[in-house]
């Protein structure tokens, strides 16, 4: 598979005359290595199309190969030094291999690990800026409506609407408003409101 996914055939046999034996690949991965840079352009030439191959066999998204493309590069550049000349292209075939079980591994967890938690207090989620005006002035309206009720409807709203709201027993003798009547006028005091406020 490496010989058939690998570049032009030919370029990995032993160059005539070379009395080293070494193959073409392997020359440039030598000259590479000592800062050739036209020797670096043509070993990345040489084999790009067996590192997309791999990365497409496993695959991933176009932009997901191109980043694996280019890490594997870069894996090689770091490691030109010590990868054996001649095993150049299993090297690279071993190491991308490895950037797309990377990939893959990284995109599962992302997936695994989705927490809704983590989009709390996004600003879309945030209430609008002038939320704080509109709720003053809605208590401002509110305020104005009760003190234009009676005195005695007045005193039956706020003991009802304190935190905790005051048991019907202690606003029947607070008010002097029978227990059986405080629900019924609840029911007027909200109604006349609810008129005040929609005017």
């Amino acid at each position: 598979m490496l010989q058939q996914l690998s570049a032009p055939s030919g370029t990995d046999q032993p160059l005539p005359g070379d009395p080293s034996g070494r193959s073409e690949a392997a020359n440039l991965v030598i000259q590479a290595a000592s800062g050739d840079q036209g020797a670096w352009s043509r070993l990345v030439d040489h084999y790009a199309r067996l590192v997309w191959a791999v990365t497409r066999s496993f695959r991933l998204s176009d932009s997901d190969a191109a980043d694996v493309s280019q890490m594997v590069w870069l894996r090689l550049l770091e490691h030109i030094h010590r990868v054996d000349p001649e095993r150049v292209g299993a090297w690279l075939v071993v190491t991308t291999r490895r950037e797309c079980l990377r990939v893959l591994a990284f995109r599962k967890r992302v997936l695994l690990t989705y927490e809704s938690a983590a989009f709390e207090g996004v600003a879309g989620d945030q209430p609008d800026l002038d939320a704080d005006l509109l709720a003053g002035e809605r208590a401002d309206d509110v305020r104005r409506a009760l003190q234009s009720l009676p005195d005695r409807w007045q005193q039956l709203m706020g003991m009802l609407m304190a935190d905790p709201p005051a048991p019907y027993a202690e606003i029947s003798a607070t008010i002097g408003i029978p227990i059986g009547s405080i629900g019924p006028i609840r029911g007027r005091c909200l109604q006349k409101l609810r008129m005040l406020l929609a005017s």
